[in-house]
């Protein structure tokens, strides 16, 4: 009985008898101002929309003298001049239980898939705060996502954090999808925020799948969401991996996309008063950035993986987005649109990608194989407007005459099907015969090899 009280008496000693009221003054865009109530930045409050015949829920954005700024997470129609703004006296919270898996949830982490509430007595802050540096462990042990280009090449450690870089159309969401469903991590958080209302649907259905989906919660938060909507559930997406990081899993946090979490920030920012900084961004969107990203990793209990997509403008990978998230992530994917329309998929571009713990995290056999793969792969891209015109006479250099050779092969290496899952030990096997080296072993082999000795 004691247990079934627990959170209706968690939440009466949360209950300020004392209610703080204010009044609302003006309604311009997405910013609404109100004469109180006494409340600081962060605090949800409830608007009382009487022509809407309900309540508004908003956050509290800005101070300003004696005037509150607020955003609404929800469309601000109905909202007049003088309605009540009622203090809640909390900020955004999370509630978490494993019962979370195979659910779908909204920016302020309410089930929006017909299943019913989330019920916990446990919840999380949304706005919670990176790990201890100190208290970080190393990145020791790779991450397996089923996909060859990544695991032989691009090798990933559990609790590591890399971008995505790639324009519009180029297949950021379906190489998030295929990581979805092959990864060998404990559990898979999915930020859709920003995406088209579409695509929530398709993932789910083509990219998950049903076993994806059990083992998996997706937060949700469509284009035609307000700006607020869209940037904290980028928040509560984390605050859901860090839960069952803490629990002492292998956590994968699936984000798309980082750059509408920037234009979200941006939105907010400039209607608040922010001056623009660089191409329009404010400069909280820089502040921000750091916070959210830099709560994805290792801790004490367990890791989170972290995959953000970056949507790069004009496929320009200077833009102050991206330039700002490479300066803090531990690697970067990029897509080629080139590759894709060549029909080459993922369309991962090798050459301009690195994942900066993989020396860690793979064996000496796996770094030189990946080593003599690149190097190929380079030699053939410098010469290959030599090649396809036929000016490269075969002999003429060996090392170009092994490039050529074994073009066809690495390619046929790095192109995979949606559907197809390449287990680690293939994906070694692949590599070691391409690269005319031993198969390197993988961290199950080295374990059992200790064992028996």
């Amino acid at each position: 009985m004691e247990t079934l009280l627990e959170k209706y008496i968690e939440a009466a000693k949360q209950v300020d008898p004392i209610k703080c009221v204010g009044r609302i003054s003006k309604v311009q865009g997405l910013l609404i101002e109100s004469r109180g109530p006494a409340a600081i930045i962060g605090e949800i409050c409830r608007i009382e929309a009487p022509r809407k015949r309900g309540v508004i829920e908003a956050e509290v954005v800005g101070l300003r003298d004696e005037t509150v700024q607020l955003m609404a997470y929800q469309e601000t129609g109905g909202i007049e001049v003088g309605n009540r703004v009622v203090a809640s006296g909390r900020e955004l919270e999370v509630p978490v239980s494993p019962k979370l898996l195979g659910r779908v949830l909204n920016a302020q982490g309410q089930a929006v898939d017909g299943k019913g509430a989330v019920q916990s007595a446990l919840y999380y802050p949304a706005m919670g705060s990176p790990p201890d540096p100190l208290k970080r462990k190393r990145v020791t042990k790779r991450v397996c996502t089923g996909v060859r280009a990544i695991d032989g090449l691009l090798t990933v450690g559990r609790g590591q954090r890399l971008g995505i870089f790639a324009g519009t159309g180029v297949g950021k969401s379906t190489l998030l999808g295929m990581i979805a469903r092959n990864t060998d991590a404990d559990v898979n958080v999915v930020a859709l925020i920003g995406e088209r209302g579409r695509e929530v649907n398709d993932f789910i259905e083509n990219d998950l799948g049903p076993e994806g989906l059990a083992r998996s919660v997706l937060i949700v938060t469509p284009s035609n969401s307000p700006p607020l909507s869209r940037l904290r559930g980028a928040y509560v997406a984390t605050a859901a991996a860090e839960y069952f990081r803490d629990q002492g899993l292998d956590v994968m946090l699936l984000f798309d996309s980082v750059t509408r979490f920037a234009r979200a920030q941006r939105e907010i920012g400039l209607a608040i008063g922010e001056p623009p900084a660089t191409r329009g961004y404010t400069p909280s969107m820089f502040d921000q950035m750091p916070k959210l990203l830099e709560r994805c990793g290792t801790s004490e209990k367990g890791t989170i993986t972290g995959f953000y997509t970056v949507l790069v403008d004009g496929d320009d990978l200077d833009e102050p987005v991206s330039d700002t998230a490479r300066g803090i992530l531990d690697g970067h994917i990029v897509l080629s649109r080139s590759l894709a329309q060549g029909y080459h998929y993922p369309a991962i571009d090798i050459l301009a990608s690195i994942s900066r713990l993989a020396p860690e995290v793979s064996g000496p056999a796996t770094n030189k194989a990946a080593g003599v793969m690149r190097r190929l792969i380079a030699l053939y891209a410098e010469n290959e407007d030599l090649i396809n015109v036929g000016a490269y006479h075969a002999g003429s250099n060996s090392a170009i005459d092994e490039a050529v050779e074994k073009h066809s092969e690495i390619r046929a290496f790095l192109i995979q099907e949606v559907t197809e899952k390449s287990s680690i030990q293939d994906t070694l096997s692949q590599m070691a015969r391409i690269a005319g080296s031993p198969i390197p072993e993988t961290e199950t082999d080295i374990k059992t090899k200790q064992a028996k000795e």
